[in-house]
Protein backbone atom coordinates (compact mmCIF):
# COMPACT_ATOMS: atom_id res chain seq x y z
CA UNK A 1 0.00 0.00 0.00
CA UNK A 2 1.55 2.89 -1.03
CA UNK A 3 -0.48 5.97 0.29
CA UNK A 4 1.64 8.75 -1.53
CA UNK A 5 1.57 7.39 -4.67
CA UNK A 6 -2.27 6.37 -4.82
CA UNK A 7 -3.00 9.68 -3.56
CA UNK A 8 -0.77 11.12 -6.50
CA UNK A 9 -2.47 9.32 -8.86
CA UNK A 10 -5.76 10.22 -7.42
CA UNK A 11 -5.16 13.99 -8.34
CA UNK A 12 -4.06 13.04 -11.98
CA UNK A 13 -7.17 11.72 -12.78
CA UNK A 14 -8.93 14.43 -10.97
CA UNK A 15 -6.78 17.12 -13.62
CA UNK A 16 -7.07 14.78 -16.46
CA UNK A 17 -11.40 14.91 -15.37
CA UNK A 18 -11.40 18.40 -15.49
CA UNK A 19 -9.31 18.93 -18.80
CA UNK A 20 -12.14 16.87 -20.39
CA UNK A 21 -14.59 18.92 -19.11
CA UNK A 22 -12.96 22.05 -18.86
CA UNK A 23 -13.11 22.58 -15.51
CA UNK A 24 -10.31 24.15 -12.81
CA UNK A 25 -8.98 21.16 -10.57
CA UNK A 26 -8.97 23.51 -7.99
CA UNK A 27 -13.00 23.57 -7.92
CA UNK A 28 -12.54 20.43 -6.68
CA UNK A 29 -12.26 19.05 -3.11
CA UNK A 30 -10.50 15.31 -2.54
CA UNK A 31 -11.75 14.23 0.81
CA UNK A 32 -10.18 10.73 1.99
CA UNK A 33 -12.39 8.16 3.72
CA UNK A 34 -10.82 6.52 6.43
CA UNK A 35 -13.18 4.10 7.17
CA UNK A 36 -11.29 0.95 6.99
CA UNK A 37 -7.87 2.38 7.57
CA UNK A 38 -5.93 3.34 11.37
CA UNK A 39 -4.42 6.50 12.33
CA UNK A 40 -1.14 5.88 11.15
CA UNK A 41 -1.90 5.14 7.32
CA UNK A 42 -4.63 8.43 7.69
CA UNK A 43 -1.38 10.42 9.58
CA UNK A 44 0.90 9.59 6.40
CA UNK A 45 -2.03 10.98 3.90
CA UNK A 46 -2.26 13.82 6.00
CA UNK A 47 1.60 13.95 5.60
CA UNK A 48 1.20 14.21 1.54
CA UNK A 49 -1.43 16.91 1.89
CA UNK A 50 -4.62 15.39 2.28
CA UNK A 51 -6.28 18.01 3.71
CA UNK A 52 -9.59 16.71 4.73
CA UNK A 53 -11.08 13.46 5.89
CA UNK A 54 -14.23 11.39 6.70
CA UNK A 55 -15.24 8.98 8.46
CA UNK A 56 -19.02 6.72 8.62
CA UNK A 57 -19.01 6.30 12.41
CA UNK A 58 -19.03 8.35 15.24
CA UNK A 59 -17.12 5.54 17.39
CA UNK A 60 -14.69 5.31 14.49
CA UNK A 61 -14.07 8.64 14.81
CA UNK A 62 -13.80 9.24 18.53
CA UNK A 63 -11.26 6.42 18.17
CA UNK A 64 -9.00 7.96 15.22
CA UNK A 65 -9.51 11.25 15.62
CA UNK A 66 -7.43 11.71 19.06
CA UNK A 67 -4.29 10.02 17.34
CA UNK A 68 -4.53 11.74 13.69
CA UNK A 69 -2.84 15.05 13.16
CA UNK A 70 -5.95 17.19 12.34
CA UNK A 71 -4.73 20.42 12.78
CA UNK A 72 -5.77 22.72 10.04
CA UNK A 73 -7.75 19.07 8.57
CA UNK A 74 -11.84 19.43 7.73
CA UNK A 75 -13.51 16.13 9.43
CA UNK A 76 -16.16 15.00 7.30
CA UNK A 77 -19.36 12.94 8.46
CA UNK A 78 -20.25 11.22 5.37
CA UNK A 79 -22.58 8.56 7.29
CA UNK A 80 -26.01 7.56 8.15
CA UNK A 81 -26.58 9.75 11.18
CA UNK A 82 -28.89 8.80 14.12
CA UNK A 83 -30.37 11.47 15.88
CA UNK A 84 -29.37 10.01 19.28
CA UNK A 85 -25.27 10.47 17.70
CA UNK A 86 -25.95 14.36 16.48
CA UNK A 87 -24.47 15.31 19.87
CA UNK A 88 -21.18 14.11 19.31
CA UNK A 89 -21.51 14.64 15.50
CA UNK A 90 -21.69 18.42 16.65
CA UNK A 91 -18.64 18.07 18.50
CA UNK A 92 -16.59 16.05 16.24
CA UNK A 93 -16.97 17.25 12.77
CA UNK A 94 -16.89 20.27 10.91
CA UNK A 95 -19.21 19.35 8.13
CA UNK A 96 -22.29 16.72 8.18
CA UNK A 97 -22.67 16.15 4.56
CA UNK A 98 -25.39 13.02 5.62
CA UNK A 99 -28.13 15.27 6.94
CA UNK A 100 -31.32 13.34 5.84
CA UNK A 101 -34.38 14.26 7.34
CA UNK A 102 -35.72 17.16 8.89
CA UNK A 103 -36.04 16.00 12.79
CA UNK A 104 -32.01 14.95 12.45
CA UNK A 105 -31.89 18.49 10.86
CA UNK A 106 -33.53 20.06 14.33
CA UNK A 107 -31.53 17.68 16.70
CA UNK A 108 -28.28 19.13 15.41
CA UNK A 109 -29.77 22.98 15.34
CA UNK A 110 -30.38 22.35 19.24
CA UNK A 111 -26.54 20.40 19.71
CA UNK A 112 -25.08 23.32 18.30
CA UNK A 113 -26.68 25.83 19.81
CA UNK A 114 -26.06 24.10 23.51
CA UNK A 115 -22.44 23.90 22.23
CA UNK A 116 -22.17 27.37 20.78
CA UNK A 117 -21.75 26.54 17.23
CA UNK A 118 -22.84 26.89 13.59
CA UNK A 119 -23.17 23.13 12.49
CA UNK A 120 -22.13 23.24 8.34
CA UNK A 121 -24.08 20.75 6.63
CA UNK A 122 -25.02 19.40 3.11
CA UNK A 123 -28.47 17.41 2.43
CA UNK A 124 -28.19 14.07 1.27
CA UNK A 125 -30.95 13.40 -1.46
CA UNK A 126 -32.00 9.98 -2.45
CA UNK A 127 -31.34 10.48 -6.22
CA UNK A 128 -30.95 6.87 -7.16
CA UNK A 129 -34.19 5.35 -5.00
CA UNK A 130 -32.18 2.37 -3.73
CA UNK A 131 -33.93 0.89 -0.50
CA UNK A 132 -30.91 0.44 0.58
CA UNK A 133 -29.82 3.72 0.42
CA UNK A 134 -30.41 6.50 2.80
CA UNK A 135 -31.65 10.20 1.68
CA UNK A 136 -34.15 13.20 1.74
CA UNK A 137 -37.12 12.08 -1.49
CA UNK A 138 -37.08 15.18 -3.72
CA UNK A 139 -39.93 15.99 -2.68
CA UNK A 140 -39.33 16.71 0.68
CA UNK A 141 -36.36 19.14 -0.23
CA UNK A 142 -38.39 22.35 -0.52
CA UNK A 143 -39.61 21.63 2.92
CA UNK A 144 -36.36 21.09 4.17
CA UNK A 145 -34.83 24.14 2.70
CA UNK A 146 -37.77 26.09 4.23
CA UNK A 147 -36.75 24.62 7.61
CA UNK A 148 -33.12 25.49 7.14
CA UNK A 149 -33.85 29.40 6.75
CA UNK A 150 -35.56 29.20 9.92
CA UNK A 151 -33.00 27.67 11.91
CA UNK A 152 -30.30 29.92 13.54
CA UNK A 153 -27.29 27.40 14.44
CA UNK A 154 -27.07 25.43 11.15
CA UNK A 155 -25.80 26.33 7.76
CA UNK A 156 -26.43 24.44 4.58
CA UNK A 157 -23.61 24.14 2.55
CA UNK A 158 -24.76 21.92 -0.79
CA UNK A 159 -25.99 18.79 -1.40
CA UNK A 160 -24.79 15.13 -0.87
CA UNK A 161 -25.60 11.95 -3.11
CA UNK A 162 -24.35 8.20 -3.89
CA UNK A 163 -24.41 6.70 -7.10
CA UNK A 164 -27.05 3.63 -7.25
CA UNK A 165 -25.19 0.09 -7.06
CA UNK A 166 -24.49 -0.51 -11.04
CA UNK A 167 -22.08 -1.32 -13.62
CA UNK A 168 -23.84 0.75 -16.08
CA UNK A 169 -22.08 4.11 -16.32
CA UNK A 170 -24.54 5.91 -17.88
CA UNK A 171 -27.40 5.13 -14.88
CA UNK A 172 -24.45 6.06 -12.96
CA UNK A 173 -23.64 9.98 -14.71
CA UNK A 174 -27.68 10.33 -15.34
CA UNK A 175 -27.99 10.34 -10.97
CA UNK A 176 -25.02 12.47 -11.09
CA UNK A 177 -26.27 15.08 -13.36
CA UNK A 178 -29.64 14.75 -11.87
CA UNK A 179 -28.22 16.01 -8.56
CA UNK A 180 -26.42 19.16 -10.21
CA UNK A 181 -29.55 20.47 -11.61
CA UNK A 182 -31.00 20.10 -7.99
CA UNK A 183 -27.93 22.14 -6.72
CA UNK A 184 -28.00 24.54 -9.28
CA UNK A 185 -31.79 24.75 -8.86
CA UNK A 186 -31.31 25.52 -5.17
CA UNK A 187 -28.81 27.80 -5.84
CA UNK A 188 -30.86 29.90 -7.70
CA UNK A 189 -33.47 29.87 -5.93
CA UNK A 190 -32.22 30.64 -2.73
CA UNK A 191 -29.34 33.02 -3.47
CA UNK A 192 -30.90 35.52 -0.79
CA UNK A 193 -30.74 33.29 2.14
CA UNK A 194 -27.59 33.35 4.01
CA UNK A 195 -28.65 30.18 5.83
CA UNK A 196 -28.36 28.37 2.45
CA UNK A 197 -25.39 28.18 0.23
CA UNK A 198 -24.43 25.92 -2.48
CA UNK A 199 -21.00 25.37 -2.34
CA UNK A 200 -20.49 21.79 -2.26
CA UNK A 201 -21.84 19.22 -4.48
CA UNK A 202 -20.75 16.07 -2.72
CA UNK A 203 -21.17 13.03 -5.04
CA UNK A 204 -18.53 10.20 -6.74
CA UNK A 205 -16.05 7.93 -5.38
CA UNK A 206 -13.22 5.73 -6.20
CA UNK A 207 -15.25 3.77 -8.83
CA UNK A 208 -16.88 6.36 -10.24
CA UNK A 209 -15.26 10.02 -8.92
CA UNK A 210 -14.17 10.88 -12.77
CA UNK A 211 -17.94 10.72 -13.74
CA UNK A 212 -19.04 12.70 -11.15
CA UNK A 213 -16.37 15.52 -11.86
CA UNK A 214 -17.59 15.57 -15.43
CA UNK A 215 -20.98 16.55 -14.31
CA UNK A 216 -19.85 19.25 -11.99
CA UNK A 217 -19.09 17.06 -8.28
CA UNK A 218 -16.89 19.94 -6.42
CA UNK A 219 -16.09 17.01 -3.71
CA UNK A 220 -15.48 13.61 -4.03
CA UNK A 221 -15.02 10.77 -1.52
CA UNK A 222 -11.97 8.47 -1.93
CA UNK A 223 -11.56 5.41 0.34
CA UNK A 224 -9.63 2.52 -1.47
CA UNK A 225 -8.38 4.96 -4.39
CA UNK A 226 -6.21 6.07 -1.52
CA UNK A 227 -6.04 3.81 1.56
CA UNK A 228 -6.27 0.34 -0.52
Amino acid sequence: MNIVKNLKDCRLKVEAACRRCGRDPGQVILVGVTKYSDAAAVNEAVAAGLKDIAENRIQAANEKFPQVNIAGITKHLIGHLQTNKAKEAVQLFDLIQSVDSIKLLDEIDKRAALAGKVQDILVQVDIAKEEQKFGLPLEEVGAFLARVSSLNNVKLKGVMTMAPLTEDKEVIRSVFRRCHELFETIGQDWSCSDRVRMNHLSMGMSSDYDIAIEEGATMIRLGHAIFG
